[in-house]
This record gives C-alpha cells, structure tokens and sequence, in this order.
C-alpha cells in the first residue's frame, strides 16, 4: 500500500466531517501497525496458554474481539461524546478515524482466527453471512478513506453510506455481545463478562441518535 495514497480524514470510519488528520499518512500506517502487532500479541499468548485447537482459537476470538470493539467503540461513538462534553473529550472526535483504521487493522486478525477455527473444527464451517457483511463494511471504509476513493462519492452519499455502515457494524457486534449471549444463557444467566461491553455499545447508539436529532448549539454545554 503506497504511503502517499493513506492520507486519512476524520469521516473515515466515524461519521464526522471530512477534514485533515493530524500527521497524515504515516500517522494512519502508526495507528494500524501498532493496532495489528498488539492484536496479533494478545492472540499468540492465548493461543500459546490454551492451545491451538478449538478451545484456545475461541479464546482468542473471544479476546480479540472483545479488543477490536473498544477500538471500533471511539470510532463510533467518540464524535457524538464530544459533542457533550465539549473540549474535554474533543481529542476522541479527531482521532476518530485513526481509532476506525486500527479497529480495521485489528479486525485482521480476528479474520485469521475466524478461518483457524474453521479449520480446526468442523462443525465451526458456518456461513457467518452477519459477521462477513461487518467484515466487508469495515474495509470498505478503511478505504474510502483514501482520497481518489473518497473523490468517487459526493458528500451526502458518503454520510449516508457512512452512518449505514457504522450502524450495521454495531449490530453486528450487538449481536455478538447480546443477542447470542441472551440466546444461549437466558436474562437470567447472562455472562457477566458482556455487560460492560453491551452496556457501552447502547450506549454508544444512543449518542450518536441523540447528537444527531438535537442541532449542535443544545449540545456540549455546561
């Protein structure tokens, strides 16, 4: 991938207004190497303490993805945040996107893991139409965050392909972190272990309703 060609703005991967990001290409290539080699770390150490079979591969899924959501979470949610709470937390809207490519980059190797397991385990060769459509979704937007992608599409249409995306990005994750949980233990055993991570990703629906339903003069005042 050429350097010159990464040139990230902070609408990709969260939804805000297009406008430079900070130190430009190599900070985006920073933002996903580092993103990468962190989530390939905390998949070797699990699979290295469980094994490389199907319980240690579902651990590490496990792991990852619960990593790769509070990436994809300030992506998400970050700009409506600010928007709140003003300069406080203005740093989450502009890293935004940088957040949006290391969730990218992260979701890489999730994706190894995901084929691993289909591999290791037979009855695991599902179709997983919902969680390939998240995949797709989110390197879609990796790179239309390039700028001759990003020239193909005028800026309503990118809005709207924009929050389409994000959107059914965290559906899939709701289903991960709620409905398949819910389905398998019932409200009444629901794994603790989700409620954090469910109780961010509503949350973070919300903000982003409500940021979007209010005109920005109420919103981020004291």
């Amino acid at each position: 991938m050429n350097g010159t060609d990464i040139t990230v703005r902070v609408s990709a991967l969260s939804g805000s207004p297009t406008r430079p990001l900070g130190a430009g290409p190599s900070h985006a290539l920073s933002w996903m190497t580092i993103s990468f080699l962190l989530t390939s770390v905390l998949a070797a150490i699990v699979l290295a303490s469980a094994g490389l079979g199907e319980h240690g591969t579902v651990l590490a899924l496990r792991a990852t993805a619960r990593w790769c959501f509070l990436l994809f979470w300030p992506a998400y949610a970050g700009s409506a945040l600010a928007r709140f709470c003003g300069a406080r937390l203005a740093v989450l809207a502009h890293r935004g996107p940088a957040f949006g490519l290391a969730f990218a980059a992260a979701l890489s190797v999730h994706v190894g893991l995901v084929l691993w397991l289909m591999a290791v385990a037979a009855h695991q060769r599902t179709p997983m139409m919902l969680f390939w459509a998240g995949a797709a979704c989110t390197y879609g937007l990796a790179l239309l965050s390039l700028p001759r992608a990003r020239d193909w599409l005028r800026p309503r249409a990118w809005r709207i392909l924009s929050e389409s995306t994000m959107q059914y990005i965290a559906l899939v994750f709701a289903v991960d972190f709620i409905v398949e949980p819910l389905r398998a233990s019932g409200l009444g055993t629901y794994p603790l272990t989700y409620l954090p991570f469910a109780i961010m990703l509503v949350g973070g629906a919300l903000l982003r309703l409500i940021a979007q339903i209010r005109p920005p003069s109420t919103l981020g005042k004291t």
